[in-house]
């Protein structure tokens, strides 16, 4: 009598190496989208102080009264954590399976090219740029957004602009900024040309467009992000005003906003 084996035990669809392909790229294009929003945002910067903590408070007061003051900014993180775990736990879960299934086998075939070379370095950069990246997003929210380490000044809530002027005065704050962005440019280049052929749109004739748009993408991003903290380095914005002449101008922009304000009702 014949033994026959069992058959091979199907993988849940949730766990297959398409799948979470397609979760890398998909929660990586939306990522890029928020960026690009944020960098924009920043912009706002060179407009002065009382645009851009106007621009700020404007956030805080998306689909009011629909939702509270502030409410959309936190739909925002609740989603942008989830898609950051999702695309961290994918990413490690092909890197695992990956070498899991090459074992020691190293080999790898080189081609010329300076396009080559230039890809496969940002491709070698992503496993520790994304560790970059997921440290620096740590640092930004303890700087910017829970004011916990405030190098350069005594940061207050609802004062963006003086609170980036005071932290990127310091060469050292620079310096974190300009690593994890290049690290993020790198990410970005490699991640929009990973992200397209994962979704099926690389073919024969797309190439060239698809590697444009990636390097667009990328050094567009690291350089609308680096212009405000080059500029303040370098003095090239106006320094925050005195709070008494900054609190009447801040107020009056807001609006009805400013009963978030403790500030604004001595004015």
């Amino acid at each position: 009598m014949v033994k026959t084996s069992a058959p091979p035990k199907k993988k849940a669809a949730y766990t297959t190496t398409v799948f979470m392909k397609r979760l890398m790229a998909w929660s990586g294009i939306i990522f890029i989208v928020y960026l690009l929003l944020h960098a924009y945002g920043n912009t706002h910067y060179f407009q002065g102080e009382i645009a851009y903590d106007h621009y700020a408070v404007w956030l805080r007061t998306l689909l009011e009264p629909l939702l509270p003051y502030g409410g959309m900014l936190w739909i925002l993180r609740v989603v942008l954590v989830a898609l950051l775990l999702a695309h961290v736990i994918s990413a490690f879960h092909l890197w695992f399976r990956n070498r899991k299934a090459r074992g020691t086998d190293k080999y790898e075939v080189k081609k010329p090219g300076a396009d080559y070379f230039a890809s496969r370095y940002a491709m070698r950069t992503m496993r520790w740029g994304g560790v970059i990246l997921l440290l620096f997003i740590i640092w930004h929210i303890l700087q910017f957004t829970t004011l916990t380490l405030t190098p350069g000044g005594e940061y207050v809530h609802g004062r963006a602009y003086a609170n980036m002027y005071y932290g990127f005065q310091l060469w050292w704050v620079y310096l974190i900024y300009l690593v994890a962005l290049t690290a993020l440019c790198l990410h970005v280049w490699h991640g929009v040309w990973s992200a397209l052929q994962t979704l099926g749109a690389t073919r024969g004739n797309t190439i060239p467009l698809i590697r444009l748009i990636a390097f667009i993408v990328a050094f567009g991003l690291f350089l609308v992000f680096m212009s405000v903290p080059t500029a303040i380095l370098f003095g090239w914005v106006d320094a925050p005003m005195a709070a008494a002449d900054y609190y009447p101008q801040f107020c009056d922009a807001i609006g009805s906003a400013s009963e978030q304000f403790a500030h604004c009702a001595a004015y």
